[in-house]
């Protein structure tokens, strides 16, 4: 009987830490980050679906974000300045990227390839679900941004204001709304919010 091991991969993203060229309060894994990734990406589709009329699929979305940096198993994570420093390192991250992606899939039984596939590998036909992933994404390190702003760390300043940019150059009303409506309760204590 073939033995597989791609859940077993899986469970190593808690031992890829984020944020390498940083000197965070409190370390981040991938796990922890696609777990906020996917709640994000959930509530954005469903502020889509309920004040701006869109007919989302919020499930899948949440599904895509919780296996959107998968391939970083084996990558490790890189860190955003080195990944966009040139486009020859962008491109050349991008394959590996696939390569990695095809390393995970090939630990599945045939059978279940081509679905694990769909979720590692960004496709074309899901580009509108993906926009929601990746602004999930920029808003989850704009988070972490704000989270150790708020622990005095200083460290995370100009990361804070450009992941901010980031953010906002999405143009997405959703994300709007988020950071108008949502936002702010981040900046409160536990005492406030209750």
């Amino acid at each position: 009987m073939k033995e597989y091991n791609f859940f077993a991969m899986l469970d190593r993203m808690k031992y890829i830490n984020r944020w390498g060229l940083m000197r965070p309060t409190m370390r981040e894994n991938i796990a922890e980050h696609s777990l906020d990734t996917a709640i994000l990406a959930h509530g954005l589709a469903m502020i889509g679906n309920i004040y701006f009329g869109k007919q989302l699929n919020a499930e899948r979305i949440a599904v895509l974000a919780i296996f959107h940096d998968v391939t970083e198993i084996i990558t490790g994570d890189m860190p955003t300045p080195v990944k966009y420093f040139a486009p020859e390192i962008r491109e050349a991250y991008q394959q590996v990227e696939r390569y990695a992606g095809e390393q995970m899939v090939s630990g599945l039984p045939e059978q279940m390839q081509e679905e694990y596939r769909k979720l590692l590998m960004a496709e074309e036909s899901e580009s509108e679900n993906w926009k929601y992933v990746k602004a999930a994404d920029k808003l989850s390190a704009y988070m972490k941004c704000v989270e150790e702003r708020n622990m005095g760390n200083r460290d995370f300043a100009q990361a804070e204001k450009t992941t901010r940019q980031a953010v906002e150059s999405l143009g997405m009303e959703e994300v709007a709304y988020f950071l108008k409506h949502f936002l702010p309760a981040y900046e409160i204590t536990l005492d406030e919010q209750i």
